[in-house]
């Protein structure tokens, strides 16, 4: 596979691509491409990254494996082409979240694009799955790619603020230098633990309120 990634990401991560361990993932992931319906398209695996550079990344949102509809991944947490409708209720609660929190209007569509141009690195931990058969790649590998990514973010960035929701999400603290960075914790936005504290956590003002803070540009959520 031509590992298609901006020149900021494919700089600091060159060592990781070159790792008997990388290849053994792509290895893997292109035989699934090959063998069955993989999610998202396979141009669209590093979009996360193509989006947001990571000399531009001010905040992380951290997801998990991509959805395994056909159609609705897209290279970007939580996120969905504009096409695609009902959301997901993970991502309806998200909106329900910011509407409270800012009093924006809740979107019309699911694209996140938007702020993954606004410097916000929109990262699931596992970047492919099989269609209709969510966490069918997690033993591939991904999570220990996606590792270093946090790890670069941390080293080579100040100030970024790590939104983590949910256990999962969490379990990633000890890769963020904290005396350099902010993290934000809430548990996840589904709706199985959305109104256990992710309703009210108010990320979306705090987020912007640490921009300001540094100088930085808010995020129009």
């Amino acid at each position: 596979m031509d590992i298609q990634i901006e020149a900021s990401w494919k700089s600091a991560l060159k060592e990781t691509f070159d790792q008997p361990h990388f290849q053994a993932l792509i290895n893997q992931v292109e035989d699934s491409y090959a063998a069955a319906m993989v999610c998202p398209k396979k141009e669209e695996i590093f979009h996360a990254f193509n989006k947001c550079a990571l000399n531009a990344v001010k905040v992380v949102i951290l997801g998990q494996d991509p959805y395994p509809t056909p159609g609705h991944a897209h290279g970007l947490c939580f996120s969905v082409p504009e096409t695609v409708h009902p959301l997901a209720k993970s991502l309806q609660n998200i909106f329900k979240e910011i509407h409270s929190d800012l009093g924006t209007p809740i979107p019309t569509h699911g694209n996140l694009d938007r702020w993954a141009t606004q410097g916000i690195l929109l990262l699931n931990t596992v970047l492919t799955v099989n269609a209709h058969d969510p966490n069918s790649h997690k033993k591939f590998g991904w999570e220990t790619f996606t590792d270093e990514v946090i790890k670069k973010t941390s080293e080579q960035q100040e100030g970024v603020i790590f939104l983590l929701w949910g256990a999962q999400a969490q379990q990633k603290k000890n890769l963020i230098d904290q005396s350099k960075h902010h993290v934000l914790t809430a548990p996840h936005p589904s709706p199985l633990s959305a109104y256990r504290g992710f309703f009210d956590c108010k990320h979306f003002s705090k987020t912007n309120e640490l921009l300001a803070l540094q100088n930085k540009s808010q995020i129009n959520w």
